[in-house]
């Protein structure tokens, strides 16, 4: 299974993550960042079915979505021949 994982010092809290989810499951932090954005986070890892519409909406690259199937890297991290 992808997993993901929300880069909160990239995030500059545009909100397009927010808004392309279809499960509702983004949300903007109360808090903020290192350069004073509000960032997003994932509000439930189980209702995320990793569509990756959220990273690839991203213009900062804040979100990063791993798919094992196709990575190009194998289990320890080395690239795939």
């Amino acid at each position: 299974m992808a997993k993901i994982k929300f880069y909160a010092e990239r995030c500059k809290g545009c909100g397009l993550c927010v808004l392309v989810c279809p499960h509702g499951n983004i949300r903007m932090s109360t808090e903020l960042n290192e350069t004073g954005h509000p960032y997003a986070v994932l509000v439930d890892p189980a209702r995320c079915t990793h569509c990756a519409l959220c990273g690839r909406m991203c213009p900062d690259m804040a979100i990063e979505i791993d798919d094992p199937k196709t990575s190009k890297k194998d289990k320890s991290g080395k690239p795939r021949e």
